[in-house]
This record gives C-alpha cells, structure tokens and sequence, in this order.
C-alpha cells in the first residue's frame, strides 16, 4: 500500500475518533483535519489516478458536511445557524 493510502487511512481513523469527542473539544482537531484532507486528496489523485481521488473526495464531503455548508454560507454571505445551537432541544427548557 502506497505513503498516500495509508495516510488517508489514517485520516479517516482520527476523523471518526475526533467526531467522538464532546463538541468543544472537537474544534481544533476537526479545522487540522479539514486543512489536511485537501493535501491529501490531491497526493492520493496523483499517485493513483482521478477515480481514487474523486472516491477520497466523496467521504470528505460526506464526513464533513456540516461545517463544510457552514463556511460556504459565510463565504457567500448568506445566514448561518449558530453552531453551538443543538439539534435536539433540551426537555427541560420546552414549555407546552
């Protein structure tokens, strides 16, 4: 197996093991991690071929799709949901 495959192997083992941690904690090794797989993506597509890469590209948009829509919608101006809002609302705090 080739530098490049193991690596991106490697990658996606520490993206699983960061999107484990609690979300704080997650922040500065998610942005390495999004900053790493452009470098990657592109050292497994010359190595071997534009079929890999495009497959490499998939899961990275798949994994990291959340912020990935987050900072297009930034970019581009529009309105962004607070990150640190939570998907499930607390029972507690829900009023009938």
């Amino acid at each position: 197996m080739s530098t490049p495959l193991i690596l991106g192997a490697l990658w996606v083992v520490a993206s699983a093991l960061v999107a484990m941690l609690p979300m704080k904690a997650q922040m500065i090794p998610g942005v390495a991690l999004l900053i790493a797989a452009p470098v990657l993506l592109v050292w497994i597509g010359m190595v071997h071929g534009w079929m890999w890469l495009a497959f490499g590209l998939f899961a990275f948009v798949s994994m990291f799709r959340n912020p990935l829509i987050y900072f297009a919608r930034r970019a581009l101006g529009l309105p962004v949901r607070d990150p640190r809002q939570t998907a499930i609302p607390d029972p507690h705090e829900v009023t009938r």
